[in-house]
């Protein structure tokens, strides 16, 4: 018999909808509280790596994903003129029979798990959240935002970085911030784009850009970390579109883009790291709520979803919700996650310090061999 019956999960992120999608098709009862109005997602595009696309196939949503995105094997590094430098072969991270990448819009993501976590019978609940978690022991009563209330055999808290449930359990780990910030527009794709180039030299760290499907395609440029909030949607494009003067060949098409947007977005880059364990009692953490990094690996999602698969697992297999269960947990996912954190603030503050002979392809490759292998 199953540890569990009933399971709230709080946020309707990736992290949160796969352990839904996980739970609810083994026959447990799911709830989704979901903060905003809505599961759509908000932003531009996502990179997803292989080992991520593993999960997303057990999840049983690969076709949809690979309908929707656009998969790639390699990834080009070129000089600030345009010019190629290298082509290097990806690691195939979910193994030899899924493409090492694939870049997809964000909504479309989100609309394909929301789909998917509705039919295994799941049931989401928009524009609620939790008030308060009362752990009892044998269960957790919530009472939730609406003034309704209900027991649950474990509550997930799988509500990002900036997460409430973590602040409702006691813990006090918050993001910080690493020091760059990044613009970054949805747009179209040149014909020529076929994987990720990314130009490390001019007037930004990183400038980059990931195809998404079959016209579409994210471009973004990382620099240090500025005071932007009270740019509007006109002084955020003209501010990107001059820094993007310092790239030739596909920029050239993509400054056009840039100035005529009313769509560019800007964040810093944070990092986070909950010590183990993630949970209180009953309640756990994952995904952003319990880790975050910055995108210089393209981990983050992949990450959560591992979690939300583990989690899973273990709670469909455990005899009892213990500590046994958690620890459990804990075993498979804390070094992992500390790795890749750590390997993205370290890739990132490189950067930042100028550091010429730092090994960045040896960190690399130890990262996609520890994500190579299942989690």
């Amino acid at each position: 018999m199953r540890a569990v019956e009933r399971v709230l999960i709080i946020g309707a992120g990736t992290s949160g909808l796969a352990a839904a999608i996980l739970l609810a098709r083994a026959g447990v009862r799911v709830d989704v509280a979901e903060l905003k109005p809505s599961t759509t997602a908000l932003g531009s595009g996502i990179t997803v790596q292989g080992n991520a696309l593993r999960v997303l196939r057990e999840l049983g949503v690969w076709e949809s994903v690979s309908e929707a995105g656009h998969a790639f094997d390699s990834l080009g590094v070129r000089a600030p003129d345009g010019t190629l430098l290298a082509e290097i072969p990806d690691v195939r991270t979910g193994g030899p029979d899924l493409p090492a990448t694939l870049g997809m819009n964000r909504p479309d993501l989100a609309a394909i798990l929301t789909e998917r976590a509705l039919a295994t019978g799941a049931r989401l609940h928009p524009g609620l959240t939790a008030r308060t978690l009362t752990d009892h022991g044998t269960h957790v009563e919530v009472l939730f935002s609406d003034g309704s209330s209900g027991d649950y055999d474990v509550v997930v808290g799988a509500d990002g970085i900036r997460s409430d449930v973590r602040r409702m359990i006691g813990i006090g780990t918050a993001p910080e911030p690493n020091g760059m910030g990044i613009w970054r527009i949805h747009t179209r794709r040149p014909a020529s784009v076929e994987r990720t180039d990314l130009v490390y030299g001019g007037p930004c760290f990183i400038a980059g850009y990931c195809p998404t499907g079959p016209d579409t395609m994210y471009a973004y440029l990382v620099e240090r970390a500025r005071e932007h909030t009270d740019l509007d949607a006109g002084e955020r494009a003209a501010h990107m579109e001059d820094l993007s003067r310092g790239y030739g060949g596909v920029w050239d098409e993509i400054r056009a883009d840039i100035a005529a947007s009313d769509r560019v977005n800007y964040t810093w880059f944070e990092s986070l790291l909950v010590e183990r364990p993630w949970n209180r009692g009953r309640v756990v953490l994952i995904g952003d709520a319990a880790h975050a990094c910055p995108p210089t690996l393209a981990q983050g999602a992949a990450q959560g979803l591992e979690d939300a698969l583990v989690l899973a697992e273990l709670l469909l297999n455990a005899p009892a919700v213990d500590d046994a269960l958690f620890s459990a947990f804990m075993d498979r996912r804390f070094e992992r996650a500390r790795a890749v954190v750590e390997a993205s603030c370290t890739l990132a503050r490189w950067q930042l310090d100028g550091v010429r002979d730092a090994d960045v392809p040896g960190l690399m490759r130890s990262i996609s061999a520890l994500v190579s292998e299942a989690p």
